[in-house]
């Protein structure tokens, strides 16, 4: 009798099912798989790309458990057009359309 050999077929996800799990955009997920953050993709057809899905999930788990720092809120100050004015200033704009 021959040993029996397991096949273990990877499941894969497509574009669609990739975005139901990750709510990221296709150009931020683009990106971060030029940069090397995120599972690459790989074509079947011409036409069609997927991931492995087992790669995905290992990669939102480590997301999962790994903290990410937020990044700094832009200073609306340094504005060049339309400045935030300090509290200090007031309406004048408004009471000369009047």
């Amino acid at each position: 009798m021959a040993p029996t050999v397991e096949i273990s077929i990877k499941r894969t996800v497509r574009r669609q099912q990739l975005r139901e799990m990750v709510p990221l955009a296709d150009s931020t997920i683009y990106e971060m798989e030029q940069r090397g953050e995120f599972p690459r993709r790989f074509a079947l057809s011409p036409r069609c790309v997927v991931w492995d899905l087992a790669e995905v999930e290992t990669w939102l788990a480590a997301r999962r458990s790994t903290p990410i720092a937020r990044a700094q809120s832009p200073d609306v100050r340094q504005r060049r057009s339309r400045p935030v004015r300090g509290p200090g200033l007031a309406q004048t704009t408004a009471s000369k359309a009047g």
